[in-house]
């Protein structure tokens, strides 16, 4: 029988597979600032013109939007921390022309999931998406307590069915979602303003910042039905999620440059960062070999109830 270790991980990648995707994948910059505090980070010139008006921001968020999600690719690279739960960072390209597909190398830097992998051999694993599933590439040492499979297969379907509320909504999120599902959610918010003009990365951009209401947001920006929204909405009560701010910087050719969200869990704070770039770039993923993928489904199912 596999090892409770072994569990622990497998679920706990299911849950960072939506943190690692377009929607929330985050970053830090190129100094190692883990979050920005949304107004600037290491390596960014703090904004030098005045705030905008309301209106004038949601036009041009309405032009980002657009623009980024027709840019049907992009590289990515993120960090992100969630209180003692963990801390990452993730490095790749990502592409949302015809559902979710890329790969990203995925490394664990801290926290409890950092502890679980080690006690598996590694904390860096290979991530692979495609339009109905999201795998994991382990190491040797899970293979081991696998049959000797290396991947793990996460069906975006089962997990909406094993996860209750939460993996409805991951599925939703990590099948639908761009970039740009963070210029949505302000554009959702009704509380956004323009920040300034800022340096990032020695690009010029224009800089603009706002808070969402978490759970009320998950209702607007997703096809979930109203059962699994309650269940989404309890289950990110019991996390302690509420709200959380959102920074973004755009380039000259609307297009989004960077994102910084924070906001606070019950096992602490959560902070985010990413950076995209070379937008339009190629990008393929295959699936895993059948005979080297574990399914996630089946892990689980294997295990003892509770």
């Amino acid at each position: 029988m596999m090892s409770s270790i072994v569990r622990r991980v497998t679920v706990s990648i299911a849950v960072a597979a939506a943190l690692t995707g377009t929607a929330a994948c985050s970053g830090s910059d190129s100094d190692g600032d883990p979050g920005g505090d949304g107004k600037g980070s290491a390596g960014d010139t703090k904004g030098t013109g005045g705030a905008g008006t309301l209106t004038d921001a949601i036009v041009a968020l309405r032009s980002v939007e657009k623009s980024t999600d027709g840019a049907d690719s992009a590289k990515v690279e993120s960090t992100t921390t969630m209180g003692t739960m963990m801390s990452m960072k993730a490095d790749g390209a990502l592409g949302w022309a015809d559902g979710l597909t890329g790969n990203l190398t995925i490394t664990y830097t801290g926290g409890t999931m950092a502890d679980q992998m080690r006690q598996l051999g590694t904390t860096s694993m290979e991530a692979r998406y495609l339009p109905d599933a999201y795998y994991a590439k382990m190491g040797d040492k899970f293979a081991e307590q696998s049959g000797g499979k290396h991947w793990i297969k996460y069906d975006y379907d089962d997990l909406a069915k094993l996860a209750g509320g939460s993996g409805a909504y991951m599925k939703d999120q990590m099948q639908n979602t761009t970039p740009n599902q963070s210029v949505k959610l302000l554009l959702a918010s009704g509380d956004v303003e323009k920040v300034g003009e800022e340096k990032v990365r020695g690009e010029d951009t224009t800089h603009y910042s706002g808070t969402v209401d978490v759970a009320d947001l998950a209702g607007r920006n997703s096809s979930l039905s109203a059962s699994q929204l309650a269940d989404l909405k309890s289950q990110l009560e019991q996390a302690g999620v509420t709200t959380e701010t959102i920074d973004i910087w755009v380039n000259d050719q609307d297009l989004l440059v960077k994102k910084a969200e924070k906001g606070e869990l019950a096992t602490g704070s959560m902070s985010s960062t990413a950076y995209y770039s070379d937008y339009g770039v190629e990008v393929a993923a295959e699936e895993p070999a059948a005979g080297d993928t574990a399914d996630f489904k089946d892990l689980v199912r294997s295990q003892p109830t509770g």
